[in-house]
């Protein structure tokens, strides 16, 4: 007589097994629980219970990241997005809580300070090899975040608010700071004044030298998305006096290309534009990404389209043959206006000027 196969036995609601794996956790069993979290979840999957599993992801990454297991709790955020996708759950506010619930779960450790002896720094490379460790995995997370969430309904760029969660990690714990990536992401965020405080705290502990390139940066990378506004707020809070009890906004040929830069963008200056791109040309080619933002921002407000090498060469060729008398004027007397060094002109000033 045969014998029948018992059927597998039916899913109890997500909550039971939560509450059996958060009893895993605390008992500290944290490579057992990542192994639970990921088997159970997958069944609830199986059953096509997508929410349910994704609540089981969702707690099991908050806790093992709250008792600093970094690795598995990463793991289980990025499991946690792919279902995302998987279940092709639509962008909203309350995903992005839940996104946002995982993000502030991330330990923030400051690195260990004045440390001299050799012990010390036996400590300080450990520090900054968890450090490390804590980017990427947070890197890894919101990255798959902002990825699902351009595809299923925010801006196409991705959720501007993970964007600046990415960003604000990246600042306060890389322990070698990349400020190309931190604006890059502050830039596609909807914070300005967030990046206005990582860039004034940036200033008094970067290199000489370094100040001036990060604001222009960020203020080129904002007018290459065609973004004016935050990049007009960013650089007036920049300018703001109570700000700078500490840290003077630079005063370089770079930051004074900046100043001009942005009310010519409020008028139809295209000449002025190009006037303004030759003689600050050595500061500008202090950072080779300037120049390609610079066209990009030519692109966008002026309709100059991008020219390739042969395009280029030829066109400014024609160019100076038929340039008219009118084009030479003007640029001969920007040009003076421009190089003036012993007077301060306003940008306002400069633009009305030019325009008669």
């Amino acid at each position: 007589m045969s014998r029948q196969r018992p059927g597998k036995a039916p899913l109890p609601p997500a909550e039971v097994n939560i509450e059996k794996l958060e009893n895993v956790i605390n008992e500290g069993n944290y490579y057992g629980a990542q192994q639970m979290y990921k088997s159970i979840s997958a069944r609830y999957v199986s059953a096509q219970r997508h929410s349910e599993a994704l609540d089981i992801l969702h707690s099991g990454a908050c806790l093992q990241l709250k008792n600093s297991q970094v690795t598995c709790g990463s793991e289980l955020a990025v499991i946690f997005v792919e279902m995302l996708v998987k279940a092709k759950v639509p962008y909203d506010d309350d995903v992005l809580d839940r996104i946002r619930k995982i993000y502030k779960a991330f330990p923030q450790i400051p690195l260990p300070q004045d440390l001299g002896e050799d012990d010390d720094m036996q400590q300080l490379n450990e520090a900054l090899g968890a450090a490390k460790t804590r980017v990427e995995c947070c890197l890894s997370f919101l990255k798959a975040a902002i990825k699902w969430s351009a595809e299923f309904g925010a801006h196409r760029n991705g959720s501007p608010e993970i964007h600046v969660m990415l960003a604000e990690y990246v600042y306060s714990e890389s322990p070698e700071l990349d400020m190309t990536r931190v604006s890059y992401h502050f830039v596609r965020g909807n914070n300005p004044k967030k990046f206005a405080s990582a860039l004034l705290n940036f200033m008094g502990k970067c290199y000489p030298g370094e100040e001036d390139l990060a604001i222009a940066r960020a203020i080129l990378m904002y007018l290459s998305m065609g973004n004016l506004r935050d990049a007009n707020f960013l650089f007036d809070e920049l300018k703001k006096p109570a700000q700078y009890k500490e840290h003077d906004l630079p005063q370089s040929d770079l930051i004074q290309f900046i100043n001009y830069l942005l009310p010519t963008l409020q008028r139809d200056a295209l000449p002025l534009f190009k006037v303004l791109r030759t003689n600050y040309k050595s500061s500008i080619d202090r950072e080779p990404a300037f120049n390609e933002l610079l066209d990009e921002i030519a692109e966008l407000f002026y309709g100059v389209q991008r020219r390739n090498l042969l395009q280029g060469m030829f066109g400014d060729i024609f160019q100076m043959m038929g340039r008219s008398q009118h084009e030479d004027k003007f640029i001969v007397s920007a040009t003076k206006l421009v190089q003036q060094q012993d007077i301060v002109v306003s940008p306002d000033e400069m633009i009305i000027c030019l325009m008669r």
